[in-house]
């Protein structure tokens, strides 16, 4: 059997065990297959082996079936977070059920070639742990904010990773902050950390009530006296994810949106960090600080960032069709010569359903 993949996977090649021989190719090499078969009466296949290849440019990519944003729920909390390994994953495998995961498949194995969000989901839980190992203060806000803020989102090409599903560039909505990186994670420099406080004023300005809020924190929360941060996109998460709705239609000013940030020193006594800002197209992103100078290790320090989107997307957005969005995106980066802290930025222009 030759298992072809549709246009909609892409080239990635995901190995599936199957009862009986067979070999899977990409689209295009499917096509072209296809073709073949069709053009004449006795068509013939050969398989090589080439062994294990290495350096295969690009890589990584985005795989075609990983989950992608945007959050439905909460759009101001951009996800995915980020990505991790979940293609082709050696895992183990138990021994009730043959590694087809079918009745009929009577083999048994103890492991088994996986690919899915529930493959790559293990690989960062072992990075989470690897961190809390090292680093037993920190919160899972904190460990989250590390794998996110030291995350890349380039291949090794040097060019914006690949979205499989579409053979274009990735954006937010596909990678979240990046691929994760183990190494730089064990020293990010700053962390985005949250309170379980922050997480009932999230809650509270998603306009849960005492109850929703009770079912989920298993004590109540008067959301009067609850800090309201002002919006949900101020909970303090290493990403910005700014949605604006309603704007479209003779919009002739700036319409802008603002986000409270803070950050803790984790990655020395005193440091001075200097912020760098790539907007998203047709935005404008004012950072207030823009220098944060840290006296000592553990020092806590906010900022403000605004993004503001100039009339001509709020046009743009009015010609699509309805309930479509015009999606940019760019990022914030914090440096002090030897930490990045990356955040990534994302404008979200909703035309009305």
């Amino acid at each position: 059997m030759v298992l072809a993949n549709g246009v909609f996977d892409g080239e990635g090649l995901v190995a599936d065990c199957h009862v009986l021989a067979a070999t899977a190719v990409g689209a295009r090499a499917g096509d072209e297959i296809r073709k073949y078969i069709a053009s004449t009466a006795n068509p013939t296949g050969t398989i090589i082996f080439r062994g294990t290849r290495l350096g295969v440019r690009p890589a990584p990519v985005v795989a075609s079936f990983s989950a992608r944003g945007p959050n439905p729920q909460s759009p101001e909390i951009l996800k995915p977070d980020m990505i991790a390994p979940g293609l082709n994953i050696l895992a183990a495998w138990p021994d009730g059920v043959g590694p087809a995961g079918i009745p009929s498949d009577h083999r048994r194995t103890e492991f088994n070639i996986l690919s899915g969000t529930s493959m790559a989901c293990p690989h960062v839980s072992g990075l989470a742990a690897l961190l809390k190992a090292a680093q037993p203060e920190w919160s899972p806000a904190a460990i989250r904010s590390a794998l996110m803020t030291t995350a890349y989102n380039t291949d090794n090409e040097g060019k914006p990773m690949l979205d499989e599903a579409t053979g274009n560039a990735s954006g937010v909505f596909d990678a979240g902050a990046g691929h994760v990186d183990p190494r730089r994670a064990m020293d990010p420099g700053l962390i985005y950390d949250i309170s379980p406080m922050d997480y009932i004023d999230f809650l509270c300005n998603l306009n849960y009530t005492y109850e929703n809020i009770k079912a989920i924190t298993r004590r109540g929360s008067d959301c009067k006296t609850a800090k309201r941060a002002g919006h949900a996109g101020n909970l303090n998460y290493p990403s910005f994810s700014a949605v604006f709705t309603g704007i479209v239609g003779g919009v002739k000013r700036r319409v802008s949106m603002h986000f409270l940030r803070s950050v803790t020193n984790v990655g020395g006594d005193a440091a001075v960090y200097r912020s760098e800002v790539r907007a998203p197209e047709g935005s404008r992103v004012e950072v207030e600080p823009a220098v944060l100078r840290f006296r000592r290790k553990g020092q806590r320090l906010g900022f403000l960032l605004r993004v503001e989107v100039d009339p001509t997307v709020a046009e743009e957005v009015g010609k699509l069709p309805a309930g479509s969005s015009a999606v940019r995106g760019g990022e914030l980066v914090w440096k002090d010569g030897k930490h990045s802290v990356r955040s990534p930025i994302v404008v979200t222009i909703q035309a009305p359903v």
